[in-house]
């Protein structure tokens, strides 16, 4: 690999503290582009320096040619532009030609999410009287009270708890905290849910959510779980804890709550991640104005 490139990824891990699948994610991607200069050149090593937009262009026209689509050539586009930006930080480049190559255009797919009656009748569902029916509830519960990611609720441990103030801890992408408000629902499963983890729980495991067996719960499990209660009430492409993530966020907008709150709520780094849900918000306010109003209808 590239010396530039491996120094690149080193400062992603180290400062900007990504996680290592996104770290992995760009490894693929510039690898891939890496692969794509030297074959331009003939198998030489690459000058950074001579790389120019002509070049990148042609890259992202050979991934089009090769069927790969709009979403994932856009993955590309933004890691090749991290790249050159920070060539240019560390002064390798004097200029960054990355800057004005385009984004491919592509329609946004506007998240799905659940009505409130939906997310009330999923809830309910787990039978509360053993482990298993308390924790699925608690974790339920929390996705929805709370709009964390699958990764923040898999790694919340006893500490980020902070139930005396209506509140947990949690720790996003690139290690950011957060303290999110947690309702009366999700922190009466929490507690109930507590009383059978403490005594199930293996020595050493401070997760909150584990297995029946006392070890800490894994991605797939808690994302069969989810997937296992949403279809039991909706048939929908994407039965994930995400869904409940938009539901949240959806809900929020439709009540009232300003973006900017949903954003740091949500964890988003920018106001434009967030603005999707506006669509959703919109889409419900035209919704009740053609239903309500009384020269709405042609």
């Amino acid at each position: 690999m590239d010396l530039i490139v491996r120094k690149f990824l080193r400062y992603l891990s180290l400062e900007k503290r990504y996680s290592p699948k996104t770290i992995e994610s760009y490894t693929i991607d510039l690898t891939q582009f890496s692969k794509f200069l030297e074959e331009l050149s003939d198998g030489r090593d690459i000058a950074w320096d001579k790389v120019d937009k002509k070049n990148i262009r042609h890259f992202l026209f050979d991934l089009q040619e090769k069927g790969l689509n709009k979403r994932s050539i856009a993955r590309k586009v933004a890691v090749i532009k991290s790249f050159f930006k920070f060539m240019e930080k560390e002064q390798i480049l004097s200029k960054n030609i990355a800057t004005s190559v385009k984004m491919p255009k592509f329609d946004n797919k506007l998240p799905q999410y659940l009505s409130k009656s939906e997310v009330e009748d999923i809830v309910r569902l787990p039978e509360t009287s053993g482990f298993e029916g308390l924790r699925d509830k608690a974790i339920l519960e929390l996705f929805y009270s709370c709009g964390i990611r699958l990764s923040e609720l898999i790694n919340l441990k006893l500490e980020d708890l902070i139930l005396r103030e209506d509140s947990i801890r949690v720790f996003g992408k690139g290690k950011k905290e957060r303290i999110l408000p947690v309702g009366s629902h999700a922190k009466n499963a929490i507690l109930n849910y507590l009383t059978v983890r403490n005594k199930s729980v293996q020595p050493g495991v401070q997760e909150l959510f584990v297995l029946k067996s006392g070890k800490k719960m894994y991605a797939m499990s808690l994302q069969r779980l989810v997937k296992k209660y949403i279809n039991q009430v909706v048939n929908i492409n994407s039965a994930s804890p995400h869904v409940l993530r938009h539901s949240y966020a959806t809900h929020l907008l439709d009540r009232g709550a300003s973006i900017r709150v949903v954003k740091d709520l949500l964890g988003h780094e920018n106001l434009s991640t967030t603005q999707v849900y506006t669509h959703l918000s919109i889409d419900h306010l035209q919704k009740v104005y053609k239903k309500a109003h009384p020269r709405a209808d042609k």
